[in-house]
C-alpha cells in the first residue's frame, strides 16, 4: 500500500515539472513463461520478480588445482531479468573457454548486449576457464533470445571440437625486425624499441585520492609490436571510461582483435576508467590499423557528447 501511495504521488509531481518517469510501476512482473521459450530455457521466478535462467558447463570436464570440478561449484552460466522502465534489463555471467570467447562476444554485440567484464575466477584450472558478464536493457523476450544466442554461440564452438583449444588459429609469428615507421605514421606517435619490440603508447589524465595522476601511473593505452613485418603479434592494455567501453569493445573485435580481459585496475579514481587486454596477430600494418580504428571509436564517443 505505501508503494501504491508512493506511485500516485509521483505521477502528478512529474506532470507538473514536465520530468520523464523512469521509476516501474509498483507490481510490475516479467512473463517468466515468454522468457523460458525465447531463451530456450528452464525459469526460475525469485521472491523479488526477478526472472532467471542457467546453464551449467557440464559439457567439458575440469581440474582445478589438479581435483576434477563439478559444475555445481562454479561453473554455471546464469542471466537474470528484471523489470525496469525499458522493459527488462538483465545482468549475466556466462563460462567460456577461451576459444569461446570472440564467438559469444560477437554473439552479444550481434544482439544488442553489452560486455561488462571478462576475467577468471580461479587459478590452476585445466583447460582455463573464463567469466563473460553481459548486461542490457529492452524487450524482455529479445534480452532472452540475445543471451539464448551467446550461449548457442558457445556450443557451436564446442560442437566443432569438443576439446578446447590450446591457442588461436593460424600460423606462430617469428623473431625478426620491425618497422617503427609505419606504426607511427598510421598511428600519429612516436614509439619506442626496446629489445626488437615496438611501443606506443596514449596517455589519460585523471585523480585518485585528490592527487592528479596520468600515464606514469598507469593511465594509458598502449600496443606493443612483436615479431617481423609481414607477421607480428599485437598486445596491449587499453583504458576507457565507462561510456567508452562498448564502442572500444566493438572496434577491436571488428578489426578481429581478440579481447582477453576487462576489468579495473583501480578503485576510487575519477573518473573511473576500466582497462582491456587485447592479443592480434597479423601484418604491422594490419594490426596498426586496427589499434587506429579502436581509438577512432573512442574518440568518436567525445565528439557525440560534445
Amino acid at each position: 500500500m505505501i508503494r501504491q501511495r508512493l506511485w500516485l504521488a509521483v505521477l502528478p509531481a512529474c506532470a507538473l515539472l514536465g520530468c520523464t518517469l523512469s521509476v516501474v510501476p509498483p507490481g510490475a512482473t516479467l512473463d517468466a513463461e515468454a522468457i523460458g521459450k525465447a531463451a530456450g530455457s528452464n525459469t526460475t521466478t525469485q521472491a523479488d520478480g526477478v526472472v532467471r535462467i542457467g546453464w551449467s558447463r557440464s559439457d567439458v570436464e575440469v581440474n582445478i588445482d589438479g581435483m576434477p570440478f563439478k559444475p555445481q561449484a562454479g561453473l554455471g552460466s546464469w542471466a537474470a531479468f528484471q523489470a525496469n522502465p525499458k522493459g527488462a534489463m538483465v545482468m549475466g555471467d556466462t563460462v567460456v573457454f577461451q576459444d569461446e570467447v570472440d564467438a559469444a562476444m560477437d554473439a552479444a554485440f550481434a544482439d544488442g548486449l553489452e560486455i561488462t567484464a571478462l576475467h577468471n575466477h580461479f587459478f590452476f584450472d585445466e583447460p582455463k576457464v573464463y567469466f563473460m558478464h553481459i548486461g542490457g536493457q529492452g524487450e524482455p523476450t529479445e534480452l532472452a533470445a540475445a543471451v539464448k544466442s551467446v550461449w548457442d554461440a558457445i556450443k557451436a564452438v564446442r560442437s566443432t571440437s569438443p576439446t578446447p583449444a590450446s591457442r588461436f588459429p593460424g600460423p606462430i609469428p617469428t623473431a625478426g625486425s620491425i618497422d617503427a615507421s609505419v606504426i607511427d605514421r598510421i598511428l600519429g606517435a612516436k614509439s619506442g624499441v626496446n629489445n626488437g619490440v615496438v611501443k606506443v603508447s596514449f596517455p589519460r589524465e585523471g585523480s585518485m585520492h585528490r592527487t592528479p595522476i596520468g600515464a606514469t601511473m598507469g593511465l594509458s593505452s598502449w600496443a606493443a609490436f612483436s615479431g617481423n613485418d609481414e607477421l607480428a603479434a599485437m598486445d596491449g592494455d587499453f583504458i576507457m571510461t565507462a561510456e567508452e567501453v562498448q564502442p572500444v569493445l566493438r572496434a577491436m573485435r571488428k578489426a578481429s582483435i581478440h579481447v582477453v580481459a576487462l576489468h579495473n585496475h583501480m578503485v576510487g579514481e575519477q573518473p573511473h576508467f576500466y582497462f582491456t587486454h587485447y592479443w592480434a596477430t597479423g601484418s604491422v600494418e594490419k594490426l596498426a590499423r586496427g589499434f587506429k580504428a579502436v581509438l577512432d571509436a573512442q574518440a568518436a564517443v567525445h565528439r557525440r557528447q560534445g
